[in-house]
């Protein structure tokens, strides 16, 4: 059974995702099935133990705090970029900036660029090939070394300790 299904807490929870956005028909259940099988099957290699914890990962409260933090962040920049939308376009200033990395875990460093895609005014545009810089562009800054240890202090810090 563990072959089919190596993470069921993930599996569940992909199904439970799936059929919440999709709505609950028919085919949206064999959807939902396929992907609670598929998608966990294809990640097997990123987890560890039966609850599907990221190998290196040190602790899941921390973690949830983490996501807690992400996810405020998120609906402040959504209210901040809408007001910077929404008000004189010359009052933007665009930029992009290189962020110095000392993370060195894989999973960590792509969770970090996903992190500043997610949010919203900032957009994790290349990763050098050593893996040590990320370049981000940002919608409007007007201190690109304050938002450089921004992103550090608020993300990567956390992640670090995650991953250590």
């Amino acid at each position: 059974m563990r072959r089919l299904v190596p993470h069921p807490v993930l599996s569940v929870a992909l199904a439970a995702g799936w059929l919440l956005l999709a709505g609950i028909a028919p085919g949206q259940l064999v959807l939902a099935a396929a992907v609670a099988l598929f998608v966990p099957w294809l990640a097997r290699g990123f987890f560890d133990g039966p609850l599907g914890h990221a190998r290196g990962w040190r602790s899941t409260a921390l973690a949830a705090r983490f996501t807690l933090l992400v996810l405020w962040d998120i609906v402040v920049a959504n209210v901040v970029v809408a007001r910077l939308v929404l008000g004189p376009p010359g009052r933007l200033r665009p930029i992009y900036v290189e962020i110095p990395l000392e993370l060195e875990q894989p999973l960590a460093i792509a969770l970090l660029g996903s992190i500043i895609t997610m949010t919203p005014g900032t957009v994790s545009s290349d990763l050098s090939d050593d893996r040590r810089r990320l370049l981000v562009h940002v919608l409007d800054t007007g201190d690109p070394q304050a938002l450089v240890a921004n992103i550090k202090a608020r993300y990567e810090r956390p992640l670090k300790e995650i991953f250590s």
